[in-house]
């Protein structure tokens, strides 16, 4: 491609763009040549289309590149450990409203449980209210869950063993050995979570209906 073949960066309108740069836009209030979009010749309506597009492109490119750029270094993710230069632009915020990709979405309906603390007043719990201090560790920590408190018991080497309470506990499980408090803590948590999921499911079941 010779230099001739290359057009300007410069771009001649009569009726100035304006521009949202935070979109990567830019609008053309310059009226369209009804002749040239009703022409018959394809090859002459292609033609033009394409002209005002590179046009428009140019203009749009051409105000990115006037705007602050910033040089960083990276060497990071090169295997030869070359530091390597980086470019970069920062747009401006948006400012034309685009319509949503999809549609609102519908509000679920409220489960049977969702419906008994309407009635009866009562507020959902708030994070706050899933964190306890822990004297040990000095720390807030969540009651349950990842890394839960109540979970610390599986990680000490050593558990005092109430004969009282064990003893109650071998008789619901039907057995005269030793229970060990570690296992049977994870086994009673398996249980409640397998209760917690199984009201979950008659929950979502019943809001559905």
């Amino acid at each position: 491609m010779s230099k001739e073949d290359y057009k300007p960066v410069t771009v001649e309108k009569l009726i100035e763009n304006t521009y949202d740069l935070g979109n990567l836009a830019t609008f053309d209030p310059n009226p369209l040549s009804n002749e040239k979009l009703t022409s018959k010749n394809e090859s002459e309506k292609e033609q033009y289309i394409s002209s005002i597009t590179r046009d428009n492109v140019q203009l749009l490119i051409n105000q990115i590149l006037s705007l602050p750029v910033k040089t960083t270094t990276d060497n990071q993710g090169s295997s030869t450990g070359q530091t390597s230069s980086m470019t970069l632009i920062q747009l401006p915020e948006p400012t034309t409203p685009l319509p949503r990709e999809k549609g609102i979405p519908k509000d679920k309906p409220k489960t049977k449980w969702e419906e008994f603390a309407a009635r009866k007043g009562i507020k959902a719990k708030t994070k706050n209210e899933k964190l306890e201090y822990d004297e040990e560790k000095g720390e807030w920590v969540n009651k349950w869950g990842y890394k839960g408190n109540n979970k610390k018991l599986d990680d000490q080497w050593l558990v005092e063993v109430n004969d009282e309470d064990n003893s109650k506990k071998r008789k619901r499980n039907e057995g005269d050995e030793l229970i060990d408090p570690r296992t049977l803590a994870r086994s009673e948590r398996k249980k409640l979570i397998k209760k917690n999921e199984l009201q979950h499911k008659r929950n979502l079941k019943n809001g559905s209906k």
